[in-house]
């Protein structure tokens, strides 16, 4: 019975011995294995074996990479004034027994080196150019940190500023800068706006003037040309028709009640040539009148008897 008992205690002892010494490591993690007190080895995922009570697991670091953000911090500028400054670090443990032997506490030393690099970094620049050099204070926290953490088993991959919050009268003084500065644009747009408007209406009357001096242009040729084309068709039917000194004189008799016509005539223009029309006529009349007295004449002399018929007929 005894050493039935004695058996199964020996049994239990190598489950449990067997037990402790099969170690099962997670994917991205790390297992520092130490024995006797002393740096032994690095368990890597999978599964290993360690000797009980002789090996001892130290601590499991993890492996992928991590995010800590840090409170704001205070820091003064070039030009003396403070700032409050959120910052985010990304890193990653390169060296799981670099990190564990080389530094006691990695996340306040982070943070503390943090700290440090900032008010350097910062303090170097002024307040514009820390409002606007984000991306070059991020690089040189980065290079700083990098190269600080490497003998740590620690990689900085990223550095990132959240916010920077300058002082409140600094804050009311630059939304005052940026409400005038707004203004500013709004005015100068609003007088470009203006400016283009009135080169654009003037553009538009130039163009308009210029085309409806074209129009008056073409209306007064055409206008030209018609009169011109009606001048020529009549000066051609009458050199057709080869009118007289008489016939001429005719159309201007005719052409003279126009003359007068209308209610606002008041002063009555005759042409100069109608002096030479009238004398025309005259002249035409006095054809006439002549024409007429000579054939009186002719036909009184053929009716009275000559002087020699009437002789002959009184000699005995």
């Amino acid at each position: 019975m005894a050493g039935l008992i004695a058996a199964a205690v020996v049994v239990l002892v190598l489950l449990v011995f067997l037990a402790r010494s099969v170690r099962v490591v997670a994917q991205a993690r790390a297992v520092v294995v130490e024995r006797l007190g002393r740096y032994h080895r690095t368990l890597g995922p999978g599964l290993a074996i360690v000797i009980p009570v002789v090996d001892r697991i130290r601590e499991r670091v993890d492996l992928r990479e991590q995010v800590v953000t840090f409170p704001p911090q205070p820091v003064i500028t070039e030009d003396n004034l403070v700032v409050s400054i959120d910052t985010v670090i990304y890193f990653q443990v390169t060296d799981p027994r670099a990190s564990i032997y080389e530094i006691a506490d990695v996340i306040r030393a982070i943070e503390q080196l943090t700290v440090t690099t900032l008010r350097n970094v910062i303090g170097s620049l002024n307040l514009e150019q820390t409002l606007t050099s984000r991306d070059e204070i991020n690089t040189r926290l980065r290079g700083v940190l990098d190269e600080a953490t490497g003998k740590w088993g620690i990689r900085v991959n990223r550095v990132e500023i959240k916010a920077i919050e300058p002082p409140p009268s600094i804050q009311d003084s630059m939304e005052k800068q940026m409400r005038a500065e707004r203004d500013r644009r709004a005015a100068i747009l609003s007088a470009e706006g203006v400016k283009q408007s009135e080169i654009l209406r003037a553009e538009g009357a130039k163009q308009a003037a210029i085309l409806r001096a074209q129009g008056e242009r073409e209306a007064k040729i055409l206008a030209a040309q018609g009169e011109a084309q009606a001048i020529t068709t009549v000066f051609q039917a009458i050199h057709d028709g080869n009118p007289d000194r008489k016939l001429l004189a005719y159309q201007y008799l005719q052409t003279l009640p126009r003359l007068a016509e209308g209610d606002a005539n008041k002063i009555w223009i005759i042409p100069s040539e109608l002096t030479k029309a009238f004398g025309g006529l005259a002249a035409f009349s006095g054809l006439i009148d002549d024409h007429d007295r000579s054939d009186r004449a002719t036909g009184s002399a053929t009716d009275r008897p000559s002087a020699a018929d009437s002789g002959e007929a009184d000699t005995p």
